[in-house]
């Protein structure tokens, strides 16, 4: 795990390449403390993986040594580290490449934003591997409906990029996937540090609450960007 910071900006990339980034115990402890790094002078975070591919999922080597207990306890850790993603107080963007499979698209789901590079593959191939897809795959529904997600973690099949921005599963596709990443980057940095932390928290209070709620919450959020004067 490999952890910059740039002014406003946090890099996370993980850093396992050799394994394609797979996702063992050790680099889903990383990741969920490289997020708890992000104080309050991170206005944007990007997450990225060094190599040829941002994710290839759990790494298949632990997932073929776990028994009953011990899956459990490693579903908790991908979960843990997807939940950081969502926790972390500022947007976060997922520079995505390659491939993003399984447990690695269940991270770049707890995302806010996603930029995948032209030819990115995405799967949820769980199903083949004679398990079910669990954890923040609940997010899938919510950003490509449920008939899709369906279609993903039922067939385990994989879509290409372009499909991918059809389903509303990514936001953008790129050639150069890192000037678009740096282009949503400065477009965050342009925004109120304070509103944008708003506005991801309500975001997320959307996705969970009934709308009644949701609307009650905006409203008092609205208010309070207008306490000590004008905003």
């Amino acid at each position: 795990m490999e952890f910059q910071r740039d002014g406003g900006v946090a890099r996370i990339f993980l850093n396992r390449p050799q394994k394609v980034n797979a996702l063992d115990s050790a680099l889903l402890e990383a990741l969920a403390a490289a997020f708890g790094k992000v104080d309050d002078s991170v206005h944007v975070v990007v997450l990225g993986g060094y190599g040829k591919a941002f994710c290839a999922g759990a790494d298949v080597n632990e997932l073929a040594s776990l028994d009953e207990t011990s899956a459990r306890a490693f579903i908790q850790r991908v979960h843990r580290a997807c939940d950081a993603a969502r926790k972390v107080p500022v947007p976060v963007v997922a520079r995505l490449h390659g491939t993003v499979i399984g447990a690695g698209l269940e991270l770049a789901a707890a995302c806010d934003l996603r930029i995948a590079a032209r030819g990115t593959r995405f799967a949820m191939p769980e199903v083949r591997l004679a398990i079910p897809s669990v954890v923040e795959a609940a997010l899938l529904p919510r950003l490509v409906g449920a008939g899709r997600a369906a279609w993903l973690v039922l067939t385990g099949e994989a879509i290409d990029a372009e499909r991918a921005r059809e389903w509303g599963l990514v936001e953008e596709v790129a050639d150069e996937v890192d000037r678009a990443v740096s282009q949503v980057v400065d477009s965050l940095l342009a925004a109120d540090r304070d509103a944008l932390r708003a506005q991801k928290d309500l975001l997320h209070l959307w996705q969970e609450q009934p709308l009644a709620a949701s609307v009650a919450a905006s409203i008092d959020r609205f208010a309070r960007s207008y306490a000590g004067g004008r905003p």
